[in-house]
């Protein structure tokens, strides 16, 4: 298992939109302790591509746009322009230099930009970036946070409170497990049940689990394993996440159907591969609430249209019988 199969862009942009607070008090404290939170924030990925899309200055894992208010001061709100950086880049300080002050040319507001570091080059931690030339002075000097000096508090994470300690430790594991496959399976297995004895809310477990289950990808017969136990956990618990954690594993089956058909080079590919997936793990669910399926399922599941999975997808969640998911009143 490669570095490529690990990915961290989609779980490390959504998990920064829905706890953002939590991303500010974890890692940066003292600019958390700044802003008015009960104003809220908003998130302006559109705009941020407007302001950036012909400056593209290396590959990132994420970057965001967020409009806060502050605290105090003459300012009543800024921008807070956040990287997450994947792998050691010679031109990174440049890119958070030219974002910054293109940002703060758009808007005339002040701009914040921060920087968490997910690469796994200890020693590498830019901070500033500027030039002088005949007197003349411009430079920035931006906030960091290493999430390899993490490593040795790994302990710590695990029993924080905070989203942004358990996805960092979910972060460090990953980087620690790859090509070990046994070991990533014990490592995936311990956070999973580390979400459930926390007792957090359905929501934020849900959230957390797509987390890991996007960064520590498994061998099929592995991830198996996962949701045996998964099940398991919450047969034991007496709760009921599993359907939404499932509909979490189909919509990731959509975008490898796609993604498969786009290697390809054919639009029918993808669609078809899109379907597939769907169809999969629809079968995998309804198999789970409704024991040995019917013939009359497997042909409906074979020949359904995108919209028609949609449907039964949703329909799953509140129907009492197998046939009300299909909206069948006689079979």
């Amino acid at each position: 298992m490669d570095t490529s199969s690990d990915q961290y862009d989609t779980p490390w942009k959504k998990a920064i939109e829905h706890y953002f607070q939590e991303f500010m008090a974890f890692y940066f404290p003292d600019a958390h302790a700044e802003i008015d939170w009960s104003k809220g924030q908003i998130f302006l990925d559109q705009e941020l591509r407007a302001v950036v899309q012909d400056a593209e200055l290396g590959m990132r894992f994420v970057d965001r746009l967020v409009r806060v208010n502050v605290l105090n001061g003459d300012e009543k709100w800024i921008y807070i322009h956040v990287e997450v950086q994947g792998a050691m880049q010679a031109e990174f300080a440049k890119r958070m230099f030219v974002y910054n002050y293109r940002i703060y040319d758009r808007y005339d507001r002040p701009v914040a930009s921060l920087a968490v570091l997910a690469d796994e080059h200890k020693q590498w931690k830019p901070t500033s970036y500027g030039f002088s030339v005949l007197g003349c002075t411009h430079a920035i000097t931006f906030p960091v946070a290493k999430l390899a000096d993490y490593e040795n508090k790994l302990d710590e994470l695990l029993t924080s409170d905070n989203a942004f300690g358990w996805i960092t430790a979910a972060h460090i594991l990953t980087q620690q497990t790859r090509k070990k496959h046994q070991e990533r399976y014990e490592a995936k297995l311990r956070l999973i049940r580390i979400l459930y004895q926390r007792q957090w809310d359905k929501q934020r477990v849900i959230d957390l689990f797509c987390v890991a289950d996007w960064l520590m990808q498994l061998p099929e017969w592995l991830n198996s394993m996962i949701w045996q136990e998964l099940e398991t956990i919450e047969e034991r618990q007496k709760v009921q996440y599993i359907t939404s954690v499932e509909r979490i594993g189909m919509a990731k089956g959509m975008a490898k159907g796609m993604a498969k058909g786009m290697a390809k080079g054919e639009a029918e590919g993808i669609v078809k591969g899109r379907v597939e997936g769907e169809s999969r793990l629809l079968k995998r669910q309804l198999e789970r609430r409704f024991g040995l399926l019917p013939q009359w399922v497997s042909e409906q599941l074979g020949s359904a249209k995108e919209e028609e999975l949609e449907a039964w997808s949703e329909a799953i969640l509140t129907a009492p019988t197998l046939e009300a998911v299909f909206g069948k009143t006689d079979v």
